[in-house]
C-alpha cells in the first residue's frame, strides 16, 4: 500500500503536470498535440513531472498510468484527445492497471513478445468501471506464447479458443480475488457469404488488429509493460462523445462480422451511448448479413442487452435498426397501427414501459428477485407477443385480444426455442406468460381461499416473478384504477403470507397418496389411480387439509360418480 504522503505528493504532481499538458496542448481545434503547441516546451517539462509523479508512486507499490488523459480535454465544444494516458482517482477510487497486467506483459517482453490490454478493459478504465477480466493482443502465435501463460496461471488454464487464437489463464490474489487473463494473437474474423462460422487471419500489429475491432471505443490499447496508450481511431473523443463508430468503414466492419450489429444495439443499453449516423445507416441498409450468424452468438448478445441497466433502450435500438425483424419479429409486431378512430393502442410503447417497471420491480441480492433477473425481463418483453394475432374489432369501436396469454406462451416458447435458449428459461418464460393475466379475476371479486391456494400452486417457483410481472402489466392512468388494483395485489400477497403460516404451499398434496388410493378403492395402478389422485388433489386445493375421515368419504363419493359414468 502507498503511504499517504506519497500518495499525495505524487496525486499533487500528476495532477500539475496533467493539467500543464491540457494547459499548453488544447485549443479550440480537435488536435492535442503537445509537441506541436508553441508551448511544447513547457508541456514536455510538465509531462516529464506527471511520469516522476508516476514512477513514483509505482516504487511505493501502486502501478498507475503515466499521467492524466490528456486524453479528454474540454474548451468549449470540442473534445481533444491525445496519446498519453493517466486516469485519475475519482470517486474515491484509485483507478490502477492490475500488477498481473504489468507481470504478464514483462514475461512476454523478456521473450520478445509484443502484449496489449487492449477493448473493454481500457474502455472500462476510461468510464472508470471495474473490469473483472483482462483481454489482451500479441504478436506472439498460440504455440510461442502458451509456455508462458502456463506459468502465470499457476491456478487455472484453458485452450478453448485455441482455434481463434485464444488461451486463457487464472490466478488468486491471497485475499481470494481472481484474476482472469485471455491473451489473443493479432487477428481479424471475417465470414464467408455462406458460412456461419468466422474465418481466422492472423495480423502482424497492434494497430492493424485495433483496426478490426468493432467500434473505436474498443479499438484502444495499453502496451504493457510500458503503459504507451494507443488509439489510432479517436476511440478515447468518441467515448467522450458518446458515440459508437467503426474504426474503417461500418459497411466492410459489418460485413466482415455481422454480429457487430448486434453489439451495437447492446452497447446503447450497456453504456447509454449513440450511434453515430453513418454506421447506423450502415447497420440499416444491412440487417439480412445478420442471418448468417449463429443463433447461438445472437442470444448471448440479446441476453446481455436485456441484463444492462437500459435494457428499453437497446430493444427500442433493436427494432429502429430493422435487427428485430429478423432475430425477433414478434416485437416490432408489436407496433400496431393506430387509426383515426384510436381504436388500437401502441402495444409496442406499453411493452416498453412494462420493462422498466419489471427492472424497477426487481430486489438487491437478498430478495426473491434478485436484479438483474433475466427470467423477469423476457416475460415482461414478451407478455403481449400474442396480441397481434388475436387482435378483433368488436362492436361499437372496441377491440379485444382473447386469449392472447395463451397464444402468446406458444409463440415465446417457439421464439425462445429458436434462439436455443435453455430448456428451464423456454419454460419458465413461457409459463408466466401465460398466467400474466391471472390475477385480474381476483380485482374484480375477490378470491376464495382455495383460488388463492391455487395461484401460488400454479406459479410455483415463479410466484414472486408473476406478481411483479402483473404489477409491470398495470400501466393505466386512470389513478382510481390503479390505486385498486395495487391495492388488491396487496391483499393477495397478505393473504397467501397467511395462509402459508398455516400450512406449507410447497408441499401440498392430497390428504390421501396413491398406494392408500389404491388400498381403499381396490385397484391394481393404472390410469384411474391418477385420476383419483388428481381429483383429490383438486379437493385439497379447494379445502385446505381435512381429516382422514372426510377425505376418505370424498373418495368414495367421487369413485361411485366415476363407475357411475
Amino acid at each position: 500500500m502507498v503511504g499517504p504522503s506519497v500518495a499525495r505528493r505524487c496525486g499533487i504532481i500528476a495532477g500539475v503536470g496533467a493539467l500543464g499538458v491540457m494547459m499548453v496542448s488544447c485549443r479550440k481545434e480537435t488536435d492535442c498535440d503537445v509537441y506541436s503547441s508553441l508551448s511544447g516546451a513547457i508541456g514536455f517539462w510538465v509531462w516529464s513531472s506527471a511520469a516522476w509523479a508516476s514512477m513514483r508512486a509505482r516504487s511505493a507499490g501502486v502501478i498507475m498510468i503515466p499521467t492524466i488523459l490528456n486524453s479528454v480535454c474540454r474548451w468549449g465544444n470540442g473534445m481533444l484527445v491525445g496519446q498519453k494516458l493517466v486516469v485519475p482517482e475519482r470517486d474515491g477510487v484509485n483507478f490502477e492497471v492490475w500488477p498481473e497486467a504489468i507481470e504478464l506483459g514483462r514475461m512476454f517482453a523478456e521473450e520478445g513478445y509484443e502484449l496489449a490490454l487492449v477493448g473493454g478493459p481500457v474502455r472500462d478504465l476510461l468510464l472508470h468501471r471495474k473490469s473483472h477480466d483482462l483481454d489482451f493482443c500479441t504478436s506472439a502465435r498460440p504455440e510461442q506464447f502458451e509456455h508462458i501463460l502456463r506459468r502465470f496461471g499457476r491456478d487455472g488454464f484453458w485452450d478453448m479458443g485455441r482455434k481463434f487464437g485464444t488461451l486463457g489463464a487464472m490466478r488468486r490474489r491471497e485475499d481470494g480475488t481472481e484474476v482472469q487473463v485471455e491473451v489473443t494473437t493479432y487477428r481479424s474474423d471475417t465470414y464467408d457469404p455462406d458460412s456461419r462460422k468466422p474465418e481466422v487471419n492472423y495480423g502482424d500489429t497492434l494497430e492493424g488488429d485495433l483496426s478490426r475491432r468493432d467500434f473505436t471505443v474498443n479499438a484502444m490499447a495499453l502496451r504493457v509493460p510500458e503503459l504507451e496508450f494507443v488509439d489510432p481511431f479517436g476511440g478515447a473523443n468518441d467515448l467522450a462523445k458518446g458515440v459508437l463508430r467503426t474504426p474503417v468503414d461500418p459497411r466492410q466492419s459489418f460485413d466482415d462480422d455481422p454480429l457487430r450489429m448486434m453489439r451495437a444495439v447492446r452497447f446503447v443499453a450497456q453504456l447509454g451511448f449513440r450511434i453515430e449516423p453513418e454506421t447506423a445507416e450502415a447497420l440499416t441498409d444491412m440487417v439480412d448479413r445478420i442471418e448468417i450468424v449463429s443463433a447461438e452468438r445472437v442470444r448471448d448478445e440479446l441476453v446481455k442487452m436485456l441484463l444492462s441497466d437500459r435494457p428499453r433502450a437497446g430493444i427500442e435500438a433493436l427494432v429502429d435498426s430493422g435487427l428485430a425483424d429478423i432475430v425477433f419479429p414478434e416485437i416490432p409486431a408489436l407496433q400496431l397501427e393506430i387509426d383515426e378512430h384510436h381504436r388500437h393502442k401502441d402495444v409496442f410503447e406499453h411493452t416498453m414501459i412494462v420493462i422498466d417497471r419489471a427492472v424497477a420491480l426487481e430486489t438487491g441480492p437478498d430478495g426473491p428477485v434478485p436484479a438483474p433477473d433475466l427470467t423477469l425481463r423476457l416475460a415482461a418483453l414478451m407478455h403481449d407477443i400474442g396480441k397481434p394475432k388475436t387482435r378483433r374489432f368488436e362492436a361499437g369501436g372496441k377491440v379485444s385480444f382473447h386469449h392472447h396469454d395463451a397464444v402468446g406462451a406458444k409463440m415465446t416458447r417457439k421464439r425462445l426455442k429458436a434462439l436455443h435458449f435453455d430448456h428451464h428459461m423456454v419454460e419458465d418464460v413461457s409459463e408466466l406468460v401465460n398466467l400474466h393475466l391471472r390475477f385480474h379475476g381476483y380485482v374484480e371479486e375477490p378470491w376464495t381461499d382455495s383460488a388463492v391456494r391455487r395461484y401460488v400452486k400454479d406459479a410455483g417457483p415463479l410466484y414472486e416473478r408473476l406478481n411483479r410481472l402483473t404489477r409491470a402489466d398495470a400501466t393505466t392512468q386512470n389513478k382510481r384504477k390503479a390505486m385498486v388494483f395495487s391495492s388488491a395485489m396487496d391483499e393477495m400477497e397478505q393473504r397467501v403470507r397467511d395462509l402459508k403460516e398455516k400450512e406449507d404451499f410447497d408441499a401440498i398434496r392430497p390428504d390421501l397418496n396413491g398406494d392408500e388410493i389404491m388400498q381403499l378403492l381396490g385397484i391394481e395402478p393404472g390410469p384411474l389411480v391418477g385420476k383419483a389422485y388428481k381429483h383429490m388433489l383438486e379437493y385439497r386445493l379447494d379445502n385446505g387439509p381435512v381429516e382422514r375421515d372426510v377425505a376418505v368419504a370424498e373418495l368414495n363419493r367421487w369413485y361411485e360418480e366415476h363407475q357411475a359414468e
